[in-house]
């Protein structure tokens, strides 16, 4: 069988963690920033770990990656 190609669009937003799970930014911190509270923006900077729910595709769309 082929290798499979992963998506490069989720090649460059999620990473996968030591443990195995997938992590990605928060939206919301590119542009307009004058206007966000400081204690919003850094709320925004942290990354989380995706949904258990979304986790299934994501690892389909890296396959070697995820």
């Amino acid at each position: 069988m082929p290798k499979l190609k992963s998506h490069s669009g989720v090649k460059k937003r999620f990473q996968k963690t030591g443990s195995g799970k997938i992590a990605r930014k928060k939206a919301g911190r590119r542009h307009l920033l004058t206007s966000k509270a400081s204690n919003r923006k850094r709320r925004l900077s942290d990354s989380v770990i995706v949904s258990p729910a979304m986790t299934l595709s994501m690892k389909r769309l890296m396959p070697y990656n995820g």
